[in-house]
């Protein structure tokens, strides 16, 4: 792991440092191929995807290139280039809903 992302991750108070690390195992395990990096101060993964925490929460960003509206309404916000899901606790983590956006995204 970069060590920017280390730090990024150990510097996030519980409970998003915690959610933040089980996320980040998720998109490991499912896009191994994907390089990580730091991008715009939060840990990234090849612009399709990235992690930050939050005052209560962590956001999972995604592309939405080439979504069709309904792959578009699996997701929040209103962005351009990049949606997003909300998770506030490790409890509510689904990682099979996880990874079944990350393919769709893929």
């Amino acid at each position: 792991m970069d060590k920017n992302i280390k730090l990024y991750l150990d510097n996030l108070p519980s409970p998003q440092k915690e959610i933040c690390k089980r996320i980040r195992k998720i998109i490991k395990k499912t896009c191994p191929e994907l390089e990580e990096s730091m991008k715009n101060g939060v840990p990234s993964f090849e612009d399709k995807y990235y992690i930050v925490g939050l005052k209560d929460h962590v956001n999972i960003g995604f592309s939405i290139e080439g979504l069709s509206p309904e792959e578009l309404n699996l997701f929040e916000g209103k962005g351009k280039l990049m949606r997003h899901i909300k998770v506030y606790s490790l409890d509510e983590i689904d990682e099979k809903k996880i990874i079944k956006l990350l393919k769709v995204v893929k």
